[in-house]
This record gives C-alpha cells, structure tokens and sequence, in this order.
C-alpha cells in the first residue's frame, strides 16, 4: 500500500501492516520495527534471508538514540551535519534493536530520511 498522508502511514504501520514508505531516494517496504510479526513480514514480502539486517529508519536523532548504542562523537557530528539525509550509521545496538532486525548482529543501521513522511511517524524498518 503506497499512502501519501502521514497519518494514513502511521495508522497502517501501527496496525502491524506493511506499507510503502519514501526517504529522499527511493520508496521502502515498511512496517513497525517494534512488532516483529510485522518485521518478519517485510523479510517475507522481500524473499529476504532472515540474517540479512534491516535498516531502521526514524524520524530524528534523539530517536535513533533508542537504537543505537555508544556513538562516538565523530558520529554525531556526522548526523548532525547530514541528518535527514541519505546517511546510514551502523553501530553498537540496544536492546530495543533485536535479533530480527538485525540479522543476529551485535550492530543495528539507522537512518533520518529526509522526507515529510519518514519524518512524521514513529520507528519503522
């Protein structure tokens, strides 16, 4: 499902529901990172191996704070100068980040997009 009201894209996803998002580039399968039924959906749409780790996308940085782990500061001045934008920081995860978002991994990807959209929404993968 391809929606064009942010609060159309936040009821869906929070449904548990799939739908297609846009970041500044391209559009993204996507659905709550906090659910993992809706998760495993999205590896499932994608014929995606489940140890392939997903990215997640959020829509500020305090929020990718609940993600990602230890940035250092070279990092954050990263983020600060590119965020939102077509930046993906990986690092050390939380414990918000499971297994089945991050392929098993001790690491999580995250991502602002820069997108009216992305940005008014909670966490999505």
């Amino acid at each position: 499902m391809i929606v064009t009201d942010p609060h159309e894209a936040t009821n869906v996803i929070a449904r548990g529901s799939l739908c297609a998002i846009p970041t500044e580039t391209v559009y993204g399968l996507g659905a709550d990172a906090s659910q993992p039924t809706a998760v495993a959906q999205v590896f499932e749409a994608k014929g995606r191996p489940t140890d392939h780790p997903l990215i997640v996308h959020v829509a500020s940085f305090d929020e990718a704070l609940l993600w990602i782990a230890d940035l250092p500061k070279w990092a954050i001045e990263l983020t600060n100068a590119c965020w939102p934008g077509p930046l993906t920081v990986v690092g050390k995860r939380t414990s918000r980040a499971t297994d089945n978002i991050t392929g098993g991994q001790d690491t999580v990807a995250v991502r602002v997009p820069a997108h009216p959209l992305t940005l008014d929404r909670k966490s999505v993968v």
